[in-house]
């Protein structure tokens, strides 16, 4: 197992070990598994500025209502953290999909 690096939150840090233990990870799948985890704490970052902040959007210096730009933010890392955990290719095996998806790649599994 590789510890995490020491910029993680506590809770991408846990993850980090937990998806060391169970599966092989080679040098390249560790730095997806960072942007990954980096990912997260991005998400987790941008979720918590749209709580203090209050509302989703706010109005621009000319009464225009804007999204916040914790929204994007937010958003982008999703789908990058969804990107790379299935580049890393964490899902069971044999568990259903909800919708179609392109074939999982199965190189880092422990036998």
């Amino acid at each position: 197992m590789t510890a995490p690096p020491r910029h993680l939150s506590k809770c991408a840090a846990s993850w980090w070990q937990d998806v060391t233990a169970d599966y092989s990870l080679e040098a390249h799948h560790l730095k997806l598994l960072q942007a990954a985890s980096e990912a997260w704490d991005t998400m987790q970052a941008a979720r918590r500025a749209l709580s203090d902040h209050g509302a989703l959007t706010y109005h621009d210096a000319s009464g225009n209502i804007r999204a916040h730009p914790a929204v994007a933010m937010q958003r982008d890392a999703r789908v990058a953290f969804a990107r790379l955990v299935r580049e890393l290719d964490l899902d069971v095996a044999g568990a259903p999909a909800e919708a179609p998806r392109p074939p999982a790649i199965r190189s880092n599994r422990r036998g």
